[in-house]
């Protein structure tokens, strides 16, 4: 059994963001709110790398990090981002930890932005 997730693993500010469509005088417009406030988490990196894209290269770095289960928290899918420290995060899988004690969120970054 793995063990409780305690306050001091919680060392990062999470603000979980999500499309929103409006119709403008263009058609329609999509833009990322904030979607409920932000959450404390804990961050562990697994990887890293480098791609080559239209000529350039730019890095990555893939993280997971865990957060309280809640309410809120088994609503975010992976159609939402996060952003932590400055950086906007792609969501690219959520599992449940425990029995609705964690959400594991595991994410991926560019790291040249």
């Amino acid at each position: 059994m793995e063990a409780d997730m305690s306050a001091g693993d919680l060392d990062r500010r999470v603000q979980f963001r999500r499309v929103t469509r409006m119709n403008t005088a263009l058609g329609q417009e999509e833009t990322w709110a904030d979607l409920g406030s932000p959450v404390w988490a804990s961050r562990r990196d697994v990887s890293d790398g480098e791609k080559a894209a239209a000529g350039g290269v730019f890095s990555t770095v893939s993280a997971r990090f865990q957060i309280r289960s809640s309410t809120f928290s088994r609503g975010i899918t992976a159609k939402d981002m996060l952003t932590c420290d400055g950086r906007e995060w792609e969501i690219v899988g959520i599992k449940e930890i425990g029995r609705r004690d964690r959400i594991e969120i595991t994410a991926t970054a560019r790291t040249d932005r």
